[in-house]
């Protein structure tokens, strides 16, 4: 699974989208997913669930977050979506973000030796965060995830298969 890939695949990029709270924005995130069949509409709900028990977990930095459930909570194949938000929402630790990749895998597996390597080499880009906010088009967003592929995080990862 790369990303690329599965952006195009799931139709999965949303730029400047307009979200009223934390909750509204994790659900403009899974959408995408939920639409291309990548994961159950209960796939949502168990983000909400988990972030009312353990806390936004899923920020990765500052005005990024990555929201994703259990395999179990309705994941039916691995898929990325990317939404930017013209304004930041807060999320319950007070921490504001304007950029989310949801993240649906089929194991752990997956989710640590594949899915996160290839977000730390994105959001690794000097103003990760301004660039994919401004970008409007989801080939600006593709062409930035092609940029990333030169990163040390990414050696030895076969992203073709």
């Amino acid at each position: 699974m790369n990303l690329t890939q599965a952006f195009k695949e799931n139709q999965s990029i949303r730029l400047g989208l307009t979200a009223g709270d934390w909750k509204e924005a994790v659900r403009l995130s899974v959408d995408p997913l939920i639409e291309s069949g990548a994961v159950k509409e209960e796939y949502y709900q168990a983000i909400i669930d988990s972030t009312d028990e353990y806390g936004p977990y899923y920020i990765l930095m500052p005005g990024m977050a990555m929201p994703h459930a259990r395999p179990e909570a309705g994941v039916n194949r691995d898929a990325f979506s990317l939404v930017t938000l013209t304004e930041p929402v807060i999320f319950p630790d007070g921490k504001e973000v304007s950029v989310l990749l949801a993240l649906a895998a089929t194991s752990s597996e997956i989710h640590t030796s594949v899915a996160i390597p290839q977000i730390i080499a994105l959001f690794e880009l000097n103003n990760s965060i301004e660039r994919l906010v401004a970008c409007q088009t989801a080939e600006e967003v593709l062409a930035m995830v092609e940029e990333s592929k030169d990163s040390p995080y990414l050696e030895g990862l076969d992203l073709d298969s």
